[in-house]
């Protein structure tokens, strides 16, 4: 998958996860836990279900770049609530 196709992926996995979890940010915040959280997605895919190279277009890569993205905001909502 190619860079492009990886912001896009990492931008859509990112607003759904700020949908999902109901939190406040602008289109850069999402693009960053989009991205980080689709790297985390992928990476438990291939540890879970051994497909470690998934497209853009494959229902998987959405499921799983989603999923990343919301674990990744989820954890950063737990760490940064603590500090405040």
């Amino acid at each position: 998958m190619g860079i492009f196709a990886w912001i896009i992926m990492g931008l859509v996995a990112g607003v759904a996860a700020r949908s999902i979890l109901k939190y406040p940010g602008g289109w850069g915040a999402s693009l960053v836990v989009g991205v980080v959280g689709s790297i985390v997605g992928g990476w438990i895919g291939d540890l879970l279900f051994n497909r470690g190279s998934l497209s853009i277009w494959s229902p998987g890569s959405w499921i799983l770049a989603i999923g990343g993205s919301v674990l990744v905001l989820w954890l950063w909502t737990l760490l940064t609530k603590k500090r405040r």
